[in-house]
C-alpha cells in the first residue's frame, strides 16, 4: 500500500512539473530523474550537479573557424607552423602563438582545451551545432545554452535583458522552440550602445502611460482569446522594452561612461567595445553576455589575415580578463572563447588554411576553472585529437556544469521531441580543479 501512494505521489508530482512547464515556457518539462525505466527520454545525459561556480557568462564567438595552430595549439619546430612562432606565457606548460603577446600574461587565468571535435565542417551548421549542442534541422529550432539558461534561472536583473548578444549576426538560434522572450537582446554596434531606449522629449509621462493603457485595452480581449506564442511574444516585447525604457540600469549601455584609456585598452574597434560592454552588462547582473568576431574564414593569406585577427582578440581578451581579475568579477563570471572548427595544419595554394573539424581549440577562463592548464592535445601535426576528447555537446555541458544547470532535464518541444540542455554532453569536470562536487546539493538535486 505504501508503495503505492508513494507511485501516486510520484506521479501527482510529474504531472504538477510538466503541467507547468507547459504552462509557462509554452513546452512540456521531466526532470529524468523521475522517467520510468521504460522512458528513454534524456538518456545519456549527464546526471552531474554542483553548487555554481559561475553566475554570469560572457561568451566570445570567434566566427569562421579560428586557425588553433596560429593561436592556441602551436606546433613548435613543425613545418605546419609556416612562418607563425612561438611564445612562452605565465603559465608552466602552456605555450601559444607569437601573435598572442599580451595574453602570454594571461594564461595563469585560462584552462585552453586543445582536444575539441566536432560533427560539422560547414560554418552554418558549426556555428548552430556550437551554439545548440544539436545538429541544424529543418523542422526545429533548438534553443541556444543562454535560452536554457535564461529559462532555468531568474534574471539576475529584473528591469534588463536576461541575455545580450553583441555583434551583427543573424546566425544566432535565439531562443528556439521556447518562448520569444527568451531571445537575446541584439546590440549591433557597442560604441553607439542600445538605440531608441528612451522616452521621446516632446512625449510628457502622463500622456505616455495614457496611451500604453488604452493600447493594453485595445488588445486585452484578443490576447485572452488568442492565447499563443507569437502573440505573446508580442505583448513580452512591449513589455519588456517599457520595464527596460525606466531602468535605473540603463546606462549599462553607454560606454562614455568608461575612462578614456580604459576603452583604448580593450581596442578601438567593434569587438574590443564589445568586451568592455560585456563587462559592464555583467557588472549590472545581466547573466549571459555574447561578442562575436568574425572574418576567421582564412581559405587566402592566413599567414596575413591571422595576425591582424589575433591582435584584435589578443588586445580584448586580455584587457577583459585582466578588468574582470581586478573588479572581483572573474570568480563568479565564466568567459568562454569558441569557434565553429578550427584550420587545416595543411596550407593551401591560396597560403590558406581550410576547415578543420577532426581538432581544434577552445578557452574557459574564471567562474571556478582552474587557470594555467591545458587540457586534451592533438597529434604533432595538429590534425587528429591525440588524447582526452572533447566534444561540442561536452563542452557545452561543461558550461551548463559551471553554472549549475540541470543537465538531465528533459524539456519537450512544441512537437513533443526531448530535449535536454547539451544533449547526451558529459561535463569536463577536470577543469575545475579540487573544487569537490557538494554532496548535500547531489542528494537534493537527485
Amino acid at each position: 500500500m505504501k508503495e503505492l501512494l508513494k507511485q501516486s505521489d510520484e506521479l501527482t508530482r510529474r504531472g504538477f512539473i510538466s503541467n507547468a512547464a507547459k504552462t509557462f515556457l509554452g513546452v512540456g518539462l521531466l526532470p529524468a530523474a523521475v522517467q520510468t525505466k521504460s522512458f528513454a527520454a534524456g538518456a545519456g545525459a549527464s546526471i552531474l550537479k554542483q553548487v555554481p561556480t559561475a553566475k554570469n557568462v560572457i561568451y566570445l564567438y570567434m566566427n569562421g573557424g579560428m586557425s588553433h595552430l596560429d593561436t592556441f595549439d602551436p606546433k613548435p619546430g613543425n613545418e605546419v607552423m609556416g612562418p607563425t612562432k612561438v611564445l612562452k606565457t605565465n603559465a608552466d606548460g602552456v605555450q601559444i602563438s607569437e601573435y598572442l603577446p599580451r595574453m602570454a600574461k594571461h594564461m595563469d587565468k585560462v584552462a585552453v582545451i586543445n582536444s575539441m571535435i566536432s560533427t560539422q565542417g560547414a560554418h552554418k551548421q558549426g556555428y548552430y551545432f556550437m551554439h545548440t549542442s544539436y545538429a541544424l534541422r529543418g523542422t526545429i529550432r533548438h534553443p541556444s545554452l543562454a535560452a536554457w539558461m535564461n529559462v532555468f534561472q531568474e534574471k539576475g536583473n529584473s528591469t534588463l535583458p536576461g541575455s545580450v548578444m553583441i555583434g551583427n549576426d543573424s546566425q544566432h538560434p535565439g531562443a528556439g522552440f521556447f518562448e520569444s522572450k527568451y531571445t537575446p537582446l541584439t546590440i549591433k554596434d557597442p560604441k553607439r550602445g542600445l538605440l531608441n531606449s528612451k522616452r521621446l522629449s516632446y512625449l510628457k509621462e502622463d500622456r505616455f502611460q495614457k496611451q500604453l493603457r488604452i493600447a493594453q485595452q485595445l488588445d486585452k480581449k484578443f490576447v485572452e482569446t488568442y492565447s499563443q506564442k507569437n502573440v505573446r511574444a508580442y505583448t513580452d516585447m512591449y513589455d519588456d522594452a517599457i520595464t527596460m525604457m525606466t531602468s535605473k540600469d540603463l546606462a549599462s549601455f553607454d560606454l562614455t561612461k568608461e575612462p578614456d584609456y580604459l576603452r583604448e585598452q580593450y581596442g578601438d574597434n567593434s569587438f574590443g567595445q564589445g568586451c568592455l560592454l560585456a563587462r559592464r552588462l555583467v557588472e549590472s547582473n545581466v547573466r549571459s553576455v555574447e561578442v562575436t568576431y568574425g572574418s576567421w574564414d582564412t581559405h587566402n593569406g592566413n599567414f596575413i589575415r591571422v595576425p591582424q585577427l589575433a591582435e584584435t582578440l589578443d588586445r580584448a581578451l586580455s584587457a577583459l580578463l585582466a578588468d574582470l581579475s581586478r573588479r572581483g568579477l572573474l570568480e563568479e563570471t565564466l568567459v568562454v572563447l569558441t569557434t565553429e572548427f578550427g584550420r587545416t595544419p595543411e596550407v593551401n595554394q591560396n597560403e590558406g588554411r581550410d576547415h578543420h573539424p577532426q581538432g581544434f581549440t577552445t578557452l574557459l577562463a574564471g567562474g571556478g576553472i582552474l587557470g594555467g592548464q591545458k587540457y586534451g592535445a592533438t597529434d604533432e601535426r595538429g590534425s587528429l585529437v591525440a588524447d582526452k576528447k572533447v566534444t561540442v555537446p561536452d563542452f557545452n555541458a561543461t558550461i551548463g556544469y559551471a553554472l549549475g544547470l540541470p543537465l538531465d532535464t528533459v524539456i519537450y518541444s512544441p512537437s513533443k521531441r526531448p530535449f535536454t540542455i547539451a544533449d547526451k554532453g558529459q561535463p569536463v569536470v577536470e577543469l575545475f580543479g579540487h573544487r569537490p562536487l557538494n554532496a548535500s546539493q547531489l542528494a537534493d538535486q537527485a
